[in-house]
């Protein structure tokens, strides 16, 4: 019980300069920036989906968390947010670092969900701008978020605000990840893992869905079967794919779309899987 409590609170603390500086970034966006400044930064969002991805590959499932309070805020735009989601890496760069698996490995596995985190965001972004002009109900979606937590932003002060709403957002963190951690210490990597054994195509849907858990030991536990050749290569980019660390938990505590959420899940979760079936059907191995 010490070592789960000490790994949450050490997840935990990792991403707290990163939700700092984002709610540094969006209480600025609200309060000191021009109607005019704010249409600019929805505009440069074509470019959004490239950026995420490329933010998204670092060893650090900060962005992910950074870049669902962005959503909330609809500072970036939805294609933005499931690139960071499917780039994101956590702990797989280090495992595989620590194992000394060839780097050229290494780059290729960041190169897939680099290149697939870009793609889905920009169909994503233009197959919303082709159904509906999104745009008209990306409003003050940063004042919404803080009417809900009752933090009176405009009062406090744009640090005072940020540390409210780091601190709220902190706390929730730790009780998600401390009952998440509680739970695969219970179940077990390897009860974890045989649900996936000699599965070639269900092992992609299983795989995506264990990455969904909104904690870093998703990708920990698929890093790890991938290296003991429990899963296939294209079972791991599955898992990795849909592995948004906390990103997910943190998405229905700050986003009031309840339905909103259960789509950007279910989206995640059917971009995750068919990349893992048609990597497998391809027979791509490393």
């Amino acid at each position: 019980m010490i070592e789960i409590i000490e790994e949450t609170l050490i997840d935990a603390v990792k991403l707290l300069p990163f939700l700092f500086i984002t709610y540094l970034i969006m209480e600025y966006i609200e309060h000191r920036m021009g109607e005019r400044s704010k249409k600019i930064i929805k505009k440069s969002g074509k470019l959004g989906p490239f950026f995420g991805s490329i933010l998204g590959i670092f060893p650090q499932c900060g962005f992910s968390v950074s870049a669902t309070n962005l959503y909330a805020g609809r500072v970036i735009t939805l294609g933005t947010l499931i690139a960071v989601y499917l780039s994101t890496s956590d702990e797989m760069l280090p495992i595989f670092i620590s194992e000394a698996v060839s780097p050229i490995i290494i780059l290729k596995i960041l190169g897939i969900k680099l290149i697939i985190g870009i793609i889905a965001g920009i169909i994503i972004d233009i197959s919303i701008n082709l159904l509906k002009n999104k745009q008209k109900e990306q409003n003050n979606e940063i004042e919404h978020i803080c009417e809900e937590e009752h933090c009176h932003c405009n009062e406090k002060g744009i640090i005072k605000s940020s540390i409210y709403h780091t601190i709220n957002i902190f706390i929730f963190i730790i009780l998600i990840t401390f009952i998440i951690n509680i739970l695969v210490y219970f179940v077990g990597e390897e009860t974890i893992a045989s649900w996936v054994l000699n599965k070639p195509i269900i092992g992609p849907m299983i795989c995506s869905l264990i990455g969904l858990i909104p904690n870093c030991a998703a990708s920990v536990i698929i890093t790890n079967m991938y290296l003991e050749s429990v899963i296939s290569f294209g079972s791991m980019i599955s898992g990795l794919l849909t592995g948004a660390g906390v990103g997910l938990a943190v998405l229905f505590k700050t986003n009031n779309k309840l339905k909103e959420n259960i789509k950007i899940v279910a989206l995640l979760y059917a971009i995750g899987t068919i990349s893992g079936i048609i990597i497998e059907l391809i027979g791509i191995k490393f």
